[in-house]
């Protein structure tokens, strides 16, 4: 049996879960970044992002998640009236990024504790192993 058909163990599939959460993990940084930038227009304001995921199952029992595309949100840009601003339209209008930052927070905190979930999973599993290795003795 070759590598890449070898079946899933826990080890492939809290990784997985840790990697779709590194990935949820940037997309939030990258949205709190932006947080805050102004354009000149409501088309080329910045809009949060977002990953999206689909299960990857292998048998009854034995899935896991990987990501399937990386999405832009509904959240509409804030008109804002600056006309002092150098972006601003001909109207004197800029567009703020929509980013909600409180959710994004929230959204931070929620990745990384599923992220030391899938830690502590593997830290289990590494110590039941050696465990077990060790009555074989």
């Amino acid at each position: 049996m070759s590598m890449a058909n070898k079946p899933m163990n826990i080890f492939d599939i809290s990784g997985r879960a840790m990697t779709a959460q590194l990935v949820r993990l940037n997309a939030t940084a990258s949205n709190m970044a932006n947080a805050g930038t102004v354009s000149g227009s409501a088309a080329t304001a910045y809009r949060a992002i977002r990953p999206v995921f689909k299960p990857v199952t292998e048998s009854a029992g034995v899935s896991t998640v990987q990501v399937q595309s990386i999405v832009s949100s509904d959240t509409p840009a804030v008109k804002r009236h600056d006309p002092g601003h150098p972006l601003a339209d001909a109207n004197g209008d800029v567009w703020e990024a929509g980013v909600d930052s409180s959710a994004e927070l929230v959204d931070m905190v929620e990745a990384s504790r599923m992220y030391q979930n899938n830690v502590q999973v593997l830290n289990t599993a590494k110590s039941l192993l050696l465990d077990t290795i060790r009555l074989g003795k």
